[in-house]
């Protein structure tokens, strides 16, 4: 085995250089340049793991220890495997859990409500004290908007709370649904920016009792339910969705846009926020699926678009956001790791590498792989959205007057 994944290393590292040190003792060095990331596998068994299986055999042997980071970080040896990978040149064995993976996929996408709710509380329902250690105060835990290269996170993301809302083109007094609230970070700044009336929904019962105590504390016009967005009910002039397509599943993407449409008023707008990809995956992320987020599935905008137009809403809009998940990643694993006795204090050492590796494998994925994030403007009526580009950015210097008499984030 050792020989196999010396050939196949050698085969496909070309850009950057890896080290490897083998069970055996034996070291190889791979590709060419300054020397960008040195692995070291503790015994075969661990080595044979990631020859065989490696999408989930790197990220378990990492959070079992077995797989050591001698020179650089986990990204580093995730940078250079990702940029010079090639499924020309995959084991035998990862072809065979390749082919497994995608035929069970199917099974794996059914999401009634009771496996949505478990599937949600897995990742959501952790203590909310560990995402505190790495998020902005408002506690966005999606991908920020980053206006320039120097903005911080916590403004970043601020500008994405604005940039969103700009989109929905609210004035004051209209009412405002959010669909997958989190803890309420959105929501908010609906609320307290741009004074409209806010519910946002939630399967996560630990993000709904957050949101529900910051919005009493600060007097909020909000109101956080622990739901299901299929069964969200009313009628509101915008409805806000950031986040939550990807763990909609296929099966239940038409539903979806058709909850969008039957909840959003015949004059209103709808921002919807989601990860996507440039053409349909066979099945999820294996180690992303297993630890981090069951039955996530990050859509393609060919699977996206036809379920909106067929639920009746008009395509006023499309963004796509290159490599502003990456940077929110690499912060956001910064901060995680800055506060790493913290992160012990709540969890195990093998949790903690586990969380590592997911925020390093996603900075890599968006930064080499073929996903983005994307922006949906949605409407029921031509005359909703202004026919000329050029009204976001007034719109969004509005609301960044009416932040300065926002209350303090907490």
């Amino acid at each position: 085995m050792e020989d196999t994944l010396h050939r196949l290393l050698s085969t496909i590292i070309g850009d950057g250089r890896l080290e490897v040190a083998y069970p055996s003792g034996r070291r190889e060095s791979y590709g060419r340049g300054p020397l960008e990331s040195a692995v070291r596998f503790t015994d075969r068994r661990a080595m044979a793991r990631v020859a065989h299986d490696p999408t989930l055999g790197v990220g378990e042997m990492y959070m079992d220890g077995r797989l050591i980071v001698e020179h650089g970080s986990i990204y580093d040896f995730l940078s250079v495997t990702k940029r010079n990978a090639s499924p020309r040149a995959a084991t035998p064995g990862a072809i065979g859990h390749h082919l497994w993976r995608a035929a069970g996929a199917s099974v794996r996408r059914r999401a009634g409500l009771s496996r949505a709710r478990r599937n949600i509380a897995h990742h959501y329902d952790l203590d909310e004290r560990l995402f505190r250690l790495f998020l902005d105060p408002d506690l966005n835990y999606s991908c920020a908007y980053f206006e320039h290269d120097g903005q911080d996170l916590d403004d970043a993301q601020l500008a994405k709370q604005r940039h969103i809302a700009g989109k929905l083109l609210s004035r004051p007094g209209g009412r405002a649904i959010d669909l997958g609230c989190g803890w309420g970070g959105m929501g908010l700044y609906l609320a307290e920016v741009a004074q409209q009336s806010v519910t946002g929904v939630t399967l996560s019962a630990e993000q709904a009792r957050v949101a529900r105590t910051r919005a009493r504390a600060r007097g909020a016009n909000a109101c956080f339910l622990h739901r299901d967005y299929r069964h969200a009910a009313g009628q509101y002039d915008h409805v806000v969705s950031v986040g939550v397509l990807e763990h909609v599943g296929l099966p239940q993407m038409q539903t979806f846009f058709d909850k969008v449409a039957a909840l959003l008023d015949k004059k209103g707008t709808a921002v919807i926020h989601s990860m996507g990809r440039t053409k349909p995956a066979p099945y999820s992320q294996p180690f992303g699926e297993k630890y981090i987020f069951p039955g996530g599935y990050i859509p393609a905008l060919s699977e996206v678009i036809p379920a909106a137009e067929r639920a009746g809403l008009l395509v006023k809009d499309v963004e796509i956001l290159p490599l502003h998940y990456a940077r929110t990643c690499r912060l956001w694993r910064e901060r995680f790791l800055a506060n790493r006795d913290a992160v012990l204090d709540l969890y195990d050492e093998r949790f903690l590498r586990m969380w590592e590796i997911y925020l390093a494998a996603s900075e890599a994925s968006f930064r080499h792989d073929r996903i983005f994030v994307f922006h949906l403007l949605l409407a029921r009526h031509q005359d909703r959205v202004p026919v000329r580009r050029g009204w976001l950015e007034p719109e969004k210097e509005r609301l960044q007057t009416l932040e300065a008499a926002r209350p303090g984030i907490g």
